[in-house]
């Protein structure tokens, strides 16, 4: 059998307690998960069973949200970060990864941070998650994915201004983006012979170099040279004509050159549900789609679609690497 997942807490004060325990609910251990935080943090009423290691939760959850108790030093105030907390929100992550890697875990599901409060609090290192997961396995180079149930979309290029773009992109990392997003298809899921679209950078993918350079001097080789190995590759094709329905269905990935060319997309497709999965991890990882969502923190209305899509990915992921 697969193991539990483990989620981690995120920010408490932000919307993570709230969307884990709607998670929960809705599933009542159809994904077994352990919920990993200071119960105390969790919205009141909140039936909670404590366990001492994730294989505890399958046999909880029916009844009982799964906890790992973790204490924090200060208590949650929706919308409003405790400083205090910050260090015992990476403890947090960095316990879901041994637990993982252990084998206790079937994978790592994060529910959203502060990179903000991280810094003010603990001076954290890292951009984000995704940064501080790859550094915790020892990774140089991992994959951001986008994923819903219409679309896979994978930036080349992520966190930075987009005047920074095109220095950014090289043919070694638009190269490596495609292999690692390759082996996820394969060994993730479940796509015997993935087929992955590559945007152009420029308007038009550059009209023949009209509009620019890079499509043709870059992006085109990389494609060619990967097409030679056995990579089923289109490309590099205009931005704005690879997204609708009928050009969806001519792949199983894209792969785009900036964050919002892969991002807009996805989110216009499926706003509420879309899930963000790592690539080239040692172990699965999975998160919802959104931020902490200080403003609406404790009230009610965060929606843990995106989450319950983020349990439901990583249990799928975790069979199919655990094989038949």
């Amino acid at each position: 059998m697969i193991p539990p997942l483990a989620v981690t807490c995120g920010e408490p004060a932000g919307v993570g307690p709230e969307i884990a325990v709607a998670a929960w609910n809705a599933l009542r251990g159809e994904v077994p998960f352990a919920w990993i935080g200071d119960p105390s943090h969790l919205p009141a009423g909140t039936p909670v069973a404590e366990i001492a290691a994730p294989a505890e939760a399958a046999e909880q959850a029916g009844a009982a949200l799964p906890v790992l108790p973790h204490p924090f030093p200060a208590p949650a105030t929706p919308g409003t970060p405790a400083p205090a907390n910050a260090g015992a929100v990476i403890e947090v992550i960095a316990r879901a990864v041994d637990l993982t890697r252990s084998g206790a875990a079937g994978g790592v599901v994060t529910c959203p941070i502060s990179k903000k409060a991280l810094i003010d609090g603990a001076g954290f290192a890292y951009p984000g998650h995704t940064e501080y997961l790859a550094a915790l396995a020892g990774v140089d180079r991992v994959v951001m994915m986008l994923a819903c149930e219409t679309l896979r979309t994978v930036p080349v290029t992520i966190h930075i201004p987009l005047a920074e773009v095109p220095g950014a992109l090289t043919a070694e990392r638009l190269e490596e983006t495609i292999r690692i997003t390759h082996r996820a298809l394969l060994s993730d899921f479940g796509i015997t012979a993935p087929r992955i679209a590559v945007s152009g950078l420029n308007p038009h993918a550059g009209e023949g170099g009209a509009m620019g350079r890079e499509d043709a001097e870059i992006i085109a080789p990389v494609i060619a040279g990967l097409q030679d190995e056995g990579f089923v590759l289109l490309g590099p094709l205009p931005a704005d004509t690879m997204f609708h329905e009928a050009a969806r269905a001519r792949y199983d990935a894209a792969v785009a050159m900036y964050h919002d060319q892969a991002l807009i997309p996805i989110k216009t497709i499926d706003f509420a549900g879309g899930v963000n999965v790592t690539l080239g991890l040692p172990f699965i990882r999975t998160s919802p789609d959104h931020g902490t969502a200080f403003d609406i923190a404790g009230t009610g209305k965060a929606d843990p679609t995106s989450l319950i899509n983020a349990l439901k990915l990583a249990r799928d992921m975790a069979a199919r690497r655990a094989g038949p």
